[in-house]
């Protein structure tokens, strides 16, 4: 029987996106640090318990040695939804096949439940859970696994699903492991589980697989938090659900004061917080329920932070693709939530004139196509849809159009694909129209030029320009002029609007130190202003400056006296 206190344990992250969880970077889902905590409950020591993400892995070879030496290799991933990565790239099956074979000890693999790391990573063409050469595979939660296999010496487990006390307790206890990330401190969002599963049955969605909602108290994750802010986390989305308005009731009715328990207790442990967004959110709730759900509403709003995004899963606006799919709401209904949320959740912080600061917290629409009865009417159904919702001033912070991909237990057939193959030409067609008139004007109303948005990370260079992102949920892409420091973080007012990106310049911007592109950047500005006002360098305020060129200049222009420059 192999002692737990002598084992040496190896974690690698290879990735997971599942339609409510989030783990490629800057996030860290909850799978490595639920299974960490799960280790240390069996008697496994924190100090022998590696944490590797797959990108490590790859940047570093030397790290392999962790594999290679661990007595017991733990491997987490698994793609249930496709995406484009900046942060991080997935791991693929060839690279876990290598940890495999690597690893000199026993090796367990797991990830989202029923779904593992087979071919969907190379392109979504199977979905069933392959063993990639591992010694075990977990076919139920990987932390479970986790902590039966060291507690029964490495020997074997049974597949099981963990329950409340245990995700409690292991939440806590895995908190160190958020240290080893290489994004962490400044970096890293965690993303926290407030239930698992859904009470609708929708025919291409993964999260049914969970069964009906199971919730964790409010307790249990605040709990949570405050073990992760102990180890100098700021960032937090509650993301881990299928409807957050619904926490704490019967898996369908907002519980107003469960939400109050979670977001009030969250603020009182984790005072110093820089983010707290949330993800998905039901429309039909909100229309179901109005009252509770605006209650529910202005509490998020009052402890989140700016920029916040409540995906709702409408899918499509057409009828016939809304009953073959056993979608649970319309048009209309969304319409409706869409409302409701910009009435109670969408004003901004910190007012005054042209607003400084994102909303608080506005709506996404997520369309997915390729689903059963698509007809090319569909399109226009969904346009129609997008356009009313502009048209009655409405704000959106976001429109997520993507295809299908069909995952066995699901009751999406293979068909899904066919579909989409068959609206090919249309697809991109639509996918461009909503692009030029719904999302360009979209993100001018929501994030007008002055916007201010603090804390943005650059990430990389790109035709002479630095580009970058906020932490949260559903960040803006931003592109500033010239090549800055990667890894830093400047604050940035908005200067113009792309289709999903904006452009900005760093804020407070200095009119005597400004390069020329950056002047050039300002609203009303270009070259022929930029080089005017270079020449006139130095000014001893903005209105002087404001003066000389006859323009009136953003709130966010400063002027410092060259007896004040450094």
């Amino acid at each position: 029987m192999t002692d737990p206190a002598t084992l040496d344990v190896t974690l690698v992250d290879g990735y997971v996106d599942e339609p409510a969880h989030f783990g490629v970077p800057p996030y860290i889902s909850t799978y490595p640090r639920f299974t960490a905590g799960a280790l240390v409950d069996a008697g496994v020591p924190e100090e022998q318990i590696t944490y590797h993400t797959i990108d490590e892995l790859r940047d570093e070879r030397n790290k392999w040695r962790d594999v290679a030496q661990a007595d017991l290799l733990i491997y987490l991933g698994g793609m249930t939804v496709p995406g484009k990565y900046v942060g991080g790239t997935p791991a693929e099956p060839d690279e876990v096949r290598e940890l495999a074979w690597v690893a000199e000890g026993t090796s367990l693999m797991g990830g989202p439940v029923r779904f593992g790391v087979g071919e969907e990573n190379a392109g979504g063409q199977e979905t069933e859970r392959k063993d990639l050469d591992f010694e075990f595979v977990a076919k139920g939660d990987v932390e479970a696994a986790a902590h039966d296999l060291v507690s029964n010496g490495l020997e074997g487990f049974g597949n099981r699903v963990r329950d409340v006390d245990e995700v409690t307790r292991w939440a806590r206890q895995g908190a160190f492991v958020v240290s080893q990330h290489p994004n962490h401190p400044d970096y890293l969002i965690c993303e926290l589980e407030t239930s698992r599963g859904c009470a609708y049955r929708c025919s291409f969605c993964t999260e049914p697989l969970y069964g009906n909602p199971d919730f964790r108290p409010p307790d249990s994750i605040v709990d949570e938090v405050a073990a992760l802010a102990d180890r100098g986390v700021k960032h937090f989305r509650l993301g881990r659900q299928a409807d957050l308005l619904a926490y704490g009731g019967d898996g369908e009715a907002p519980n107003p004061d469960a939400l109050r328990q979670l977001y009030g207790g969250i603020r009182d442990v984790a005072p110093d917080l820089e983010t707290l967004h949330l993800d998905n959110i039901n429309p039909i709730t909100i229309v179901r329920w109005p009252e509770k759900s605006r209650a529910g509403l202005r509490i998020i709003a009052e402890h989140n932070t700016p920029g916040d995004t409540a995906a709702f899963g409408l899918e499509s606006a057409d009828p016939v693709v809304q009953e073959q799919n056993d979608l649970n709401v319309t048009a209309d209904e969304c319409f409706r939530a869409v409302e409701i949320v910009n009435e109670e959740a969408g004003w901004r912080p910190e007012g005054g004139g042209n607003a400084n600061r994102l909303p608080k917290l506005l709506p996404g629409i997520n369309l997915l196509h390729g689903l059963q009865g698509e007809r090319e009417k569909t399109f226009e159904f969904n346009k129609e849809f997008l356009h009313r919702v502009y048209d009655a001033g409405l704000m959106l912070r976001r429109v997520n159009i993507r295809q299908v991909m069909a995952f066995d237990g699901t009751e999406m057939s293979s068909t899904g694909a066919q579909i989409a193959d068959n609206h090919k030409k249309l697809f991109k067609q639509y996918k461009a129209e909503v692009r030029e008139e719904i999302d360009n004007p979209m993100l001018q109303r929501v994030a007008p030029a002055g916007t201010l948005l603090p804390d943005v990370h650059l990430e990389y260079h790109q035709d002479g320009k630095t580009f970058g992102r906020q932490l949260g949920t559903y960040p803006l892409l931003v592109a500033i002029p010239g090549e800055h420091d990667l890894g830093n973080v400047t604050d940035v007012a908005v200067t113009d609007h792309g289709y999903r990106s904006v452009s900005g310049v760093p804020a407070p911007l200095d009119l005597n130190r400004a390069s020329m592109d950056e002047l050039a950047a300002l609203p009303g500005f270009g070259d022929q202003r930029a080089g005017t006002l270079v020449v006139n360098r130095p000014y001893e305020s903005p209105a002087e400056a404001s003066d000389a060129l006859g323009v009136e200049l953003p709130g966010f222009a400063t002027a410092r006296t060259p007896e004040g420059a450094d």
